[in-house]
């Protein structure tokens, strides 16, 4: 084993409060791209008038519905994504009694489809949508068989993703939560995020505990606070890092 990795097994091993702040690059492995690398979802030539970042926004969404379901639905939905060995590592974590929380930017779902319990989404999740009229709620599959604008079948109103999109703000109980788990954390472990989405990354500074680990293939603005700094494959590290808590 990888003398890092070995470091980070027995980082797990002293540890009873670890959170795990996770970005894009932990779903990469499920085959969902992520968002800033070089074949990354905003890299994308659209052939259109607009950008990535303005199709998942809010004023897109408002202005020109049947475009932003369009984009959304090719880009953003994955039903079939399966959880990679990160997100089945973390769920083994959290049954031995060591995780305490996630804390994810990732709006897929795959973090509760691996088994973990305590997950705060920070930007939402593609599998919850709803009405914004009468607040009906609907599940993914409403979204990807409806033509064009999803409409609800009750009132008639428009439906919407329970995702945050850009101009929009994060919900505040979910951002308290993050805060106080991470404020309370031992351990916090950064995973598959380049840490420049705020205010999201910005939670990273209520840490106050003993290690803190980063594992990401590319440099990121908090390199030299790590006390154990991993740039390689995510969901590889996890595995191998908590299959060496069972030896």
């Amino acid at each position: 084993m990888d003398q890092k990795v070995e470091r980070l097994t027995q980082i797990l091993k002293e540890s009873n409060h670890i959170v795990f702040f996770g970005g894009a690059g932990v779903s990469t492995a499920s085959n969902i791209p992520d968002f800033r690398s070089s074949n990354g979802l905003y890299s994308k030539k659209l052939n259109r008038n607009f950008s990535p970042e303005e199709a998942v926004s809010h004023s897109f969404l408002m202005q020109h519905p049947e475009e932003f379901y369009d984009f959304y639905k090719k880009n953003l939905l994955y039903p079939d994504a399966k959880p990679n060995d990160c997100h089945k590592a973390l769920a083994a974590l959290e049954e031995m009694g060591k995780l305490d929380a996630i804390v994810t930017q990732n709006i897929d779902g795959l973090h509760q489809k691996a088994g973990s319990k305590v997950v705060y989404e920070l930007h939402g999740t593609t599998l919850s949508n709803y009405c914004l009229n009468c607040h009906k709620r609907f599940d993914v599959s409403y979204i990807i068989e409806s033509e064009g604008e999803p409409i609800c079948d009750a009132c008639g109103g428009k439906v919407r993703p329970d995702v945050v999109l850009y101009e929009e703000g994060l919900d505040t109980r979910t951002i308290e939560a993050s805060v106080n788990a991470i404020a309370h954390a031992d351990t916090l472990i950064i995973g598959g995020t380049s840490l420049v989405v705020y205010p999201a990354a910005g939670l990273v500074q209520y840490f106050r505990g003993k290690h803190l680990v980063l594992i990401n293939k590319s440099a990121t603005s908090q390199d030299a606070m790590a006390d154990l700094l991993i740039q390689d494959d995510i969901a590889k590290v996890m595995k191998q890092a908590v299959d060496g808590l069972k030896e």
